[in-house]
């Protein structure tokens, strides 16, 4: 969750990796610190808080050298303070370090090292690899690190300097990610490729245990035993353009609005040539009983829609699975299970654990992803690439729609394939798909009456959300990310279950979010609105087959008509928009949302 960077080159180290930090502060920004090499040693300088502080600490005490490293943390073990902010130093001086992951023995092994003399002085497990290296080390870094890498349990990508080879910046990774950059100027490792593309779009994926050592003109990578191995560096097709602003207030905002954009080309990527329809039509879907879906944070609600999409289609039982959970109940998957793993980073611990336990019990996995070279894509039977671009905001808005439109693909493609549906009924659903960018262009064009809705909403002490059917799905986004950047309580239900206690909360003015686009269930749905209001309630009224009038308590935005299965995608984009304008309103850091990061890569 902490992001990483690092560079040896030509150039002064401390702007680049400043700048490398910037584009990573979405990852962590509990504080943030840089230590470089030069002549006088080891130089660090490192601050609490967000990385302004960090850059206002460094005008007052510049540093400068040829090769740093830089880290952004989200505190795990230890309060975010100056002294657990990275990076660390040995207490010798002679090895700085940089820690994205959890070390778990590191109790254990500071134990030891406090009692051969050593003195710590963070309250960080991070530290422990800065002595354990210090400790090993007799001359050569990569020997050094092989030593240290086999000590450490947990999780874990480093960026290593040591003074005994100034020449050198070493990275290892397990479990979390780490990219290396190559450039005419130098080279650099990463935790995300945003970090290097103003630099570069030539890169390599570490993979677990891998060794990277890095100088100013050359980059090798060797195996846990010490051997060469051969990586070729490989060409990102993203811009740096996709990862900055481009005249939005934040992220969040730019990256909603370019959903049409990210809609038409996921799609494109499977009803045209391109590798997602490969994987897709190579799939032997008869060989498999069961569906189970497994994911976390948004990824899981996604999942969630994708459950209704598969069973009306393929008539295939589906199960959704939080994968922190999934982990740890031995799940009953074999042979003729299908799980489908989604994850934005491709790094979600949880989910990668829950991967790892599907593949150990014989089932067949396939991953949607958004990172080409990440854990995820790497390890799963079949890869499934959003093309979603670079999402900085932590809030998941434009690979959440991404995901979405895949999901329908592949149930489209596996009802065709089981005999469910006929070849009409598939160019339908297909059309149906195919309209999607369209619609959210035309939606995102007449924000202004969610935008001025969500200005009245400020003050809200706790939000409901509900829908019936596949609406109940997508209110559990909607009301993820309300609490995510708002920080407004909220919770989803299904319209049905409002009677079975949830109702007793209505009171009031209390703002009630309600969904309808199963035209089917209106008057279902419709009920519940009214039960709400009979109640107190003030309730917006979101769907594309709603017939109630507007009143005092009742405000409507119509969506465009699409088929149900897919309509979460146009309701997601109101949904987010309401969000983003309540936190907006409440003048939040709606891109760095308070005790969140962008990728979960610890549990």
């Amino acid at each position: 969750m902490c992001g990483i960077i690092g560079y040896t080159g030509t150039e002064n180290a401390v702007p680049i990796i400043v700048d490398g930090l910037k584009r990573l502060e979405y990852r962590g920004y509990d504080s943030a610190g840089v230590a470089v090499m030069n002549e006088d040693g080891f130089e660090v300088v490192k601050q609490k808080g967000c990385l302004s502080a960090l850059e206002a600490m460094i005008s007052i005490k510049p540093i400068a050298g040829f090769m740093g490293i830089g880290h952004t943390r989200w505190a795990t073990h230890g309060e975010p303070s100056d002294v657990n902010s990275h990076p660390h130093l040995g207490s010798q001086n002679k090895i700085a370090v940089v820690h994205n992951g959890i070390i778990e023995n590191y109790r254990q092994i500071k134990e030891r090292l406090e009692q051969k003399g050593i003195r710590f002085v963070s309250q960080t497990d991070s530290e422990v690899i800065a002595q354990l290296a210090e400790y090993y080390h007799d001359g050569d870094i990569v020997d050094t690190m092989i030593r240290t890498a086999n000590a450490l349990e947990g999780s874990y990508a480093l960026g290593i300097m040591c003074l005994d080879e100034p020449d050198k910046l070493v990275a290892i990774k397990k479990d979390n990610p780490l990219i290396v950059g190559v450039s005419e100027h130098g080279n650099f490792i990463a935790s995300d490729v945003p970090a290097v593309l103003a630099h570069t779009n030539r890169v390599c994926y570490l993979n677990d245990r891998e060794i990277a050592v890095l100088t100013k003109n050359s980059v090798e990578f060797f195996n846990m035993d010490g051997e060469p191995i051969y990586k070729e560096p490989e060409t990102v097709t993203w811009s740096i353009d996709s990862a900055e602003k481009g005249g939005y207030e934040h992220f969040m905002l730019k990256e909603i609005m370019e959903q049409p954009r990210v809609l038409k080309e996921t799609i494109q990527s499977v009803l045209g040539d391109g590798d997602n329809r490969r994987i897709i039509d190579s799939l032997d879907v008869s060989r498999f009983d069961r569906i189970v879906i497994t994911a976390c944070g948004s990824a899981y609600n996604a999942g969630m829609v994708a459950k209704y999409v598969f069973e009306r289609l393929c008539r295939v039982t589906v199960e959704v699975e939080l994968a922190s959970e999934f982990r740890y109940k031995d799940p009953i998957v074999g042979q003729s299970t299908l799980v489908i793993l989604v994850s934005q980073s491709g790094e979600t611990a949880d989910t990668i654990a829950a991967m790892r336990e599907a593949k150990r019990k014989g089932a067949a996995t396939v991953s949607v992803v958004n990172v080409i070279g990440s854990t995820i894509a790497r390890e799963t039977d079949y890869t499934l690439y959003t093309m979603a671009g670079p999402e900085i905001a932590v809030a998941t808005t434009k690979a959440f729609s991404a995901q979405l439109v895949l999901l329908y693909l592949l149930a489209v493609s596996f009802a065709k394939k089981l005999g469910k549906i006929s070849k009409e009924t598939e160019d339908r659903l297909l059309s149906d798909i195919a309209s999607l960018p369209g619609k959210a262009a035309g939606l995102l064009k007449r924000i202004d009456p969610v935008a001025k809705y969500a200005a009245g909403c400020v003050g809200c002490k706790s939000i409901f959300f509900i829908g019936r059917n596949i609406d109940y799905a997508i209110a559990l986004e909607g009301s993820l990310k309300l609490k995510e950047i708002s920080y407004i309580h909220s919770e989803a239900y299904a319209g049905g279950e409002l009677k079975h206690g949830t109702i007793s909360l209505i009171e009031d003015n209390t703002l009630v979010v309600a969904i309808s686009c199963c035209e089917r269930l209106y008057e279902k749905i419709y009920s519940n609105v009214e039960q709400v209001i009979s109640r107190g309630a003030r309730v917006l009224f979101i769907g594309n087959c709603i017939k109630a009038e507007p009143g005092e308590q009742l405000e409507t935005i119509e969506l465009p008509e699409i088929n149900e299965l897919f309509a979460p995608s146009l309701s997601v984009i109101c949904l987010q928009l309401f969000s983003y304008y309540v936190a907006a309103n409440k003048g939040l850091d709606i891109d760095k949302p308070r005790n969140l990061a962008k990728s979960v890569t610890v549990e």
